[in-house]
């Protein structure tokens, strides 16, 4: 008897055991391939993302190198609300505490973006372009992609902790390792809510959009509470992933437990993904397109690409209006933060021309947007790429549109997109600062120069190396890493003139220069041309 009911509970337990190894084969291959795919994505954006973090200490030891400058900073911070939103509360006066309020906050937001862009990639995208459906008739498990994908995440996630961790340890290495894993703590919990939204949709892009939406609401809900509590203890901080970083406490008698709130989200998270993945078909999704109307109302290609980025323009520029608004309302706060701190005084004027404090920090802010709009550009142009892998491009060539007709929509979208967004950002300065709009005004459109460069890089990489067009992103990255670390690490000219921005004019206030303007404007025109031309002559992407 005891024999016979041994052997009816083995097979049950085999096929649990069995049925769980199913579902996940082949994820060790797919997530070789999935880093394999991003070596240059995931790369660039930890190294952005760790040099971000290990440039501060050298910087605000030159900034407060006395203990009584640290107590004043920590007395204007408690009073200046408008700062306090953007980087949180100064809740220590240790060089390793002064650097996670600095940019604690962005580092993790930046780990979530870099965790967000993976998981869609690998999940979505590849549903999207109907690659997955090629990739499960193998050997490949339901719950492998998924897998793969938040693996990858946490590779990525885990590299800026090591990194943050290393850099940071002669600050304190309790603090060292409580920001990093926080950093990746937030870079997780994004990542599985990206893998949420992604079987929740039916576009990689949308997916992308509404939980990018979920970061700017958590970045918002933090904001909210900070400006309200000058310790991070109010309610709205609480409800905001980026606030729990904030209050975990690096370097400031660390809060262990809080790691837990991360640990739970990202857990919970993907047993909700999991759960999805395992009742939908691939390519489906529980919130299914919209159908169009009986009779096609596109006429034009350029008409397809407005419907395909109307929704990501939008989302752009509702943002920088914002930014703008909230930069502008912090400038008289910043300028009277700095006071007379040489060395702040000095890196300000790096970023943003020697015309005076307020001038300089308006340049510095305006600058940042700029290197940001480089990112919507990049996105913006990469569509390209999406259309003509996931084999959309090939209907609407087969019609009477040329390639030039067909890419031209997108482009036209991606580098007046670009111009519409800087200058939304600088009525929303304009509105915040409330003075000087026609000076504000100039100063966002130069940024456009620059912004155009960097979209005509993606043009070209993607007119002439298709398969390595993501490359754009690491461009952009790079860019950003110089005009957002670079000033601040003192880095030579030579530098600093890697990116376009670099030879822009410092604007308002400083003079203005029509050549380097001009020349940056030809260039960008002369790599979209020479990326066109290789779009014309190849053939698209099988």
């Amino acid at each position: 008897m005891t024999t016979t009911a041994s052997a009816s509970r083995t097979p049950t337990a085999h096929a649990v055991r069995t049925g769980g190894s199913r579902h996940l084969a082949g994820t060790g291959t797919l997530l070789r391939f999935a880093l394999r795919r991003d070596r240059v994505l995931i790369p660039v954006w930890v190294a952005v993302n760790a040099l971000m973090v290990l440039s501060m200490p050298n910087t605000l030891k030159s900034l407060y190198a006395t203990p009584s400058e640290r107590a004043d900073l920590m007395r204007q911070m408690a009073t200046n609300t408008s700062l306090r939103a953007m980087v949180g509360p100064v809740l220590g006066d240790s060089l390793g505490a002064l650097t996670a309020w600095r940019v604690g906050v962005y580092a993790g937001a930046l780990a979530a973006v870099t965790s967000l862009l993976v998981v869609v990639r690998h999940t979505r995208d590849e549903e999207e372009s109907g690659r997955q459906e090629l990739v499960s008739s193998g050997t490949v498990g339901r719950r492998a992609p998924l897998t793969a994908a938040l693996l990858a995440a946490a590779v990525a996630n885990a590299a800026v902790a090591l990194l943050v961790t290393a850099g940071l340890a002669g600050q304190g290495a309790a603090g060292a390792l409580a920001l990093g894993l926080g950093v990746a703590g937030a870079g997780m919990v994004f990542a599985t809510m990206a893998a949420i939204v992604a079987q929740l949709t039916e576009s990689a892009r949308l997916a992308r959009g509404l939980t990018a939406a979920v970061l700017g609401a958590a970045f918002v809900l933090r904001a909210a509470g900070d400006s309200a509590r000058n310790d991070g203890s109010s309610v709205l901080t609480w409800l905001s992933p980026l606030g729990w970083l904030e209050n975990l406490r690096p370097f400031a008698a660390e809060r262990w437990w809080v790691l837990l709130l991360f640990a739970a989200a990202a857990a919970v998270q993907a047993v909700v993904a999991y759960g999805l993945a395992g009742r939908r078909d691939i390519g489906m999704s529980f919130l299914p397109s919209r159908p169009g109307p009986a009779e096609g109302a596109l006429g034009t290609a350029g008409a397809l690409a407005w419907r395909l980025q109307r929704g990501s323009l939008l989302g752009w520029s509702t943002g920088f209006l914002l930014a703008g608004v909230v930069y502008g309302g912090m400038t008289d706060g910043a300028a009277k933060l700095v006071g007379d701190n040489d060395a702040a005084r000095q890196i300000i004027e790096r970023m943003g021309g020697r015309s005076g404090l307020t001038d300089a920090f308006l340049s510095a802010m305006i600058g940042m947007l700029g290197l940001v709009a480089a990112l919507y550009v990049v996105s913006s142009v990469l569509r390209l790429s999406g259309e003509e892998t996931s084999g959309r491009a090939e209907p609407v060539l087969a019609c009477a549109v040329g390639r030039l007709r067909w890419a031209a929509g997108h482009l036209v979208i991606a580098f007046g997109g670009s111009a519409l967004i800087m200058l939304l950002a600088g009525l929303g300065f304009a509105v915040g600062y409330g003075e000087r709009v026609g000076p504000i005004l100039g100063a966002c459109l130069v940024q456009v120069a620059g912004v155009w460069v960097i979209g005509g890089v993606a043009v070209l990489l993607h007119g002439l190396l298709p398969r390595g067009a993501v490359a754009a992103w690491g461009v952009a990255g790079a860019v950003l890493l110089i005009g957002w670390v670079g000033p601040a690490l003192k880095a030579p000219r030579i530098v600093l003139d890697l990116s376009p921005f670099g030879h822009l004019p410092k604007l308002p206030g400083g003079r203005m220069d029509w050549t380097p303007v001009g020349f940056l404007v030809v260039l960008a025109a002369a790599l979209v041309a020479a990326g066109l031309a290789g779009l014309r002559r190849r053939d698209m992407a099988a």
